[in-house]
């Protein structure tokens, strides 16, 4: 019995769906409780205040707020020191 189908069949027509990283919310727009920040694979963007990250590194929100980018140094275990971006949710007060 043949192993491959007679009319012609492609090895290649494979391929993964976008996975839509990135940016979700900028600096200066509301954010909801539970809403998408920025959708990342490893850490480029840190959480700082209100937010959190979830297991494959989005960050969150964790409050009803305003979106601020920063800037922060962080040594490294060697003693290495590089800036991080912090991505935090300032809280609005009504």
């Amino acid at each position: 019995m043949a192993h491959t189908k007679a009319s012609g069949t492609s090895k290649l027509g494979r391929d993964s769906k976008p996975k839509y990283l990135g940016v979700k919310l900028f600096a200066g727009q509301k954010a909801n409780p539970g809403s998408i920040i920025i959708r990342q694979r490893g850490t480029k963007f840190l959480p700082g205040g209100n937010v959190k990250r979830g297991k494959d590194d989005t960050l969150f929100s964790l409050v009803k707020g305003i979106v601020k980018f920063s800037t922060k140094r962080i040594t490294n275990f060697d003693n290495s020191r590089r800036l991080a971006k912090v991505v935090s949710v300032l809280e609005e007060t009504n």
